[in-house]
């Protein structure tokens, strides 16, 4: 699934836990596999495990407590607020966990991953262990990863890549996770790759992906 590394986007990071996603992302970039910049890290809990990521590797973070906030839009400006300010290309949300409405001009800008097939084990509450244990309830045998854009509901923007994971029958909620996880590791590069190329352009709910070309 490689792709040649384009020019680096600058990418805001939102997370609310350990940052697991968050690291992956910095590994890569450090390798020289991943053609990404990250300016910024949001956090929704100054406890977030993944902040120390952020500053191992010397990038700015910011927490934004949502209690503080009189309302969804008020929190979502503040945040957006600041990636503004970082100047960054895309906010990428990485295990975030509060709503934020997206400002007009961060529209088709926003990405997020989820850990099932959208539009199945999705929506408001589902995140993390409750979507694997939804699964394995419904006797499911194929889950997945989903990367989509954002939009202002939880689980509903415009798709860009999906993958399977096999759900086998002596699976529990943790060792589904960890599988989801490990393709999760390979689609939000894979999708960040092909932004940084070029290759993604939204068309209303339509995500459309062009072909490689020549060592692309």
């Amino acid at each position: 699934m490689a792709e040649s590394a384009g020019m680096p986007l600058k990418l805001a990071v939102l997370i609310s836990g350990g940052g697991r996603t968050l690291k992956n992302l910095l590994n890569l970039a450090a390798a020289g596999e991943l053609p990404v910049d990250v300016r910024l890290v949001v956090s929704s809990s100054g406890k977030a495990g993944g902040l120390q990521f952020a500053r191992d590797a010397d990038i700015p973070s910011e927490v934004f407590l949502r209690r503080k906030y009189d309302s969804d839009q008020a929190y979502g400006d503040a945040i957006f607020g600041a990636c503004r300010d970082a100047g960054v290309d895309y906010v990428v949300m990485a295990g975030f966990l509060k709503l934020a409405p997206v400002p007009d001009d961060f529209a088709g800008r926003v990405l997020n991953i989820h850990p099932s097939l959208i539009p199945a084990f999705c929506g408001h509450g589902m995140f993390g262990h409750h979507v694997h244990q939804a699964v394995l309830d419904y006797g499911a045998k194929v889950t997945g990863v989903t990367v989509h854009f954002v939009d202002n509901q939880y689980d509903n923007g415009p798709i860009i890549w999906q993958q399977p994971v096999p759900v086998f029958d002596d699976d529990t909620a943790d060792t589904l996770a960890a599988r989801v996880f490990e393709t999760e590791k390979e689609a939000y590069p894979h999708v960040l790759r092909m932004l940084a190329r070029g290759r993604i352009a939204l068309d209303g709910r339509r995500v459309r992906i062009a072909a490689r070309r020549g060592r692309d």
